[in-house]
């Protein structure tokens, strides 16, 4: 916001340059002196005029104004007009609020009661000055009590910009948009990543005041209407730009807005493990909501990853231990089935129905858990989901509630009640790389030394080595195959199929990682995870990989 501030009335700013009759005379016009000069008799001053003003009352009148204006006197100038109490305040305000002088008004030609006129001036403010030049009109008309001329009032007479209520201010404009550049210091802008308008206008609104920015100085027409933005006039001086450090990579983010695009609507998150940088963040549309950083969804097949090491850590399944993949599993009332009811054979590992992403070997050993709760303390306790998470901007942490019975086994294969975005599975997986939750952000922890969330426990360097190698197996001959195919490095993957009451078609999820590098995707009504999500993670991994 700018300051707004009043400032003190410049004395002998405004310099009269109009000559002839001035402001100061006019108490002797009108009513009291002829047209011709001559003094009117006591009875002919008492008879109030009617009709339109004639040539010489519409120059008189108009002259009188605009050098009261001139010469900085807003009471004489508001004694000129049909509304005193209307336009002496913005009268006042030319010299006072907008530190404009040295006014030169030089009146044209009337036409019929309008008389165009050009406002040449100099503001000045704290020793920087600089011309104002514009043009404008007034209308004369006759006084209805009095039937004196008057100048008809209204806010453009000051300024053809000026509306009722809006106020002329001159000083220090709000700090510039901030310069926020990617890790390498490359300067980020919404017209080369649209994705990042949303955050980068929450990131100039949170950190532009201690981003090392000045205001500069300006004239500006300030609005009634605070919803309204205020309209520039004049740039005394401009300001610097504040600087923000993000922890985006501009490739990564070229990529990212690149692959969302091929679809209607889409969104990808990337991370990196080993630090929980977000290095891309990428929505089409790319609206004022970013959804994948704020969206809430289930996430299908991709949250595998976590039941995954929950079942493992608690002992019941090792990714190269035998384990059922039957067409169908029930629990309680809920009856869980495979993708075209496809089944494993028997002696099949768990690694194998989790490559092939086999619903029924999750919810098989829900008994065996015997904790309905287990899956979302999982989440809070090692994946840091439902944590109040401070990334630098607004996110949705997620959201793995407690339910039993048939809710609970649709939340072992990522349906249900549970509420994911792209951020909170790319954080999903990285947690499943390092073993270790480590918050994402998307501006250093220096910046302003919030508290992090912080999880109450890590994976065992079992758990996480059985996790990747799982993942893996995914990428490499798994559902997740075909997307990755064009991925390099040490590269792992989770597909998932989200079924959402109304579509006839499914959201795709996908997630995978390649070296130090995780990320996730969504695409509305893509279908299986990877047709549709999986080349839009491949895209990013391979530019930031």
């Amino acid at each position: 916001m700018r300051s707004g501030a009043k400032v003190a009335v410049i004395g002998g700013v405004f310099v009269l340059m109009t000559g002839g009759i001035g402001y100061g005379a006019y108490s002797m016009l009108g009513d009291t002196v002829g047209g011709d000069g001559g003094t009117r008799s006591a009875s002919e001053s008492s008879k109030v005029k009617t009709g339109p003003p004639s040539a010489e009352e519409i120059a008189e009148t108009s002259k009188g104004f605009l050098d009261a204006w001139a010469a900085g006197d807003a009471a004489a100038a508001s004694l000129l007009t049909n509304n005193e109490s209307g336009s002496a305040p913005v009268l006042a305000s030319y010299g006072e609020d907008a530190r404009i002088g040295k006014v030169k008004i030089t009146p044209g030609p009337a036409v019929g009661t309008k008389v165009p006129y050009t406002v040449k001036a100099t503001v000045s403010y704290e020793g920087k000055s600089k011309p104002l030049s514009y043009a404008s009109e007034l209308t004369v008309v006759r006084g209805l009590t009095t039937g004196k001329a008057l100048v008809d009032w209204a806010p453009t007479v000051v300024h053809p910009q000026l509306t009722e209520g809006a106020t002329l201010r001159t000083g220090e404009a709000s700090t510039p948009t901030i310069e926020a550049v990617d890790r390498n210091g490359k300067v980020l802008t919404k017209e080369e990543y649209p994705s990042l308008g949303p955050i980068l206008d929450t990131l100039r609104e949170k950190y532009g005041e201690s981003a090392g920015g000045s205001p500069g100085i300006e004239t500006w027409i300030e609005p009634a209407d605070e919803t309204q933005p205020d309209v520039n006039l004049l740039t005394l001086a401009k300001g610097k730009p504040g600087k923000v450090q993000t922890t985006i990579d501009a490739g990564a983010q070229a990529a990212a807005e690149r692959a969302v695009k091929k679809y209607a609507e889409a969104s990808v998150v990337a991370v990196k493990p080993s630090t929980g940088a977000i290095r891309a963040v990428a929505n089409n549309p790319a609206t004022g909501f970013n959804a994948a950083m704020q969206g809430k969804q289930a996430p299908g097949s991709t949250l595998k990853i976590m039941t995954a090491a929950m079942l493992l850590e608690k002992g019941l399944v090792t990714a190269n231990g035998a384990a059922e993949c039957p067409k169908e599993a029930r629990y309680y009332t809920r009856t869980i089935h495979n993708l075209d009811h496809f089944s494993l054979p028997d002696g099949s590992t768990f690694t194998q129905s989790f490559a092939r992403s086999c619903n029924t070997a999750f919810v098989k050993l829900i008994d065996d858990v015997d904790d309905d709760s287990a899956l979302a303390k999982e989440a809070r306790e090692v994946f840091g989901i439902g944590l109040d998470w401070k990334s630098g901007v607004v996110t949705t942490d997620g959201s793995v509630p407690e339910e039993v019975q048939g809710e609970a086994a649709a939340q072992y294969i990522g349906q249900g009640t549970v509420q994911m975005n792209a951020l909170n599975m790319a954080s999903i997986t990285a947690t499943a790389m390092t073993g270790t939750f480590n918050q994402p952000v998307i501006v250093p922890q220096s910046l302003d030394n919030r508290q992090l969330a912080k999880a109450s426990r890590s994976l065992s360097p079992s758990v996480t080595q059985q996790l990747k190698t799982m993942m893996r197996a995914t990428a490499a001959w798994g559902t997740g195959a075909k997307a990755m195919a064009s991925v390099g490095g040490d590269k792992g993957a989770k597909t998932g199929s989200a079924e959402v009451d109304g579509q006839d078609t499914s959201n795709s999820w996908f997630t995978g990682f390649s070296n130090d590098l995780a990320a996730a995707a969504v695409v509305q009504t893509g279908g299986h995870g990877g047709d549709a999500a999986g080349p839009v993670v491949a895209e990013v991994l391979r530019a930031g990989g």
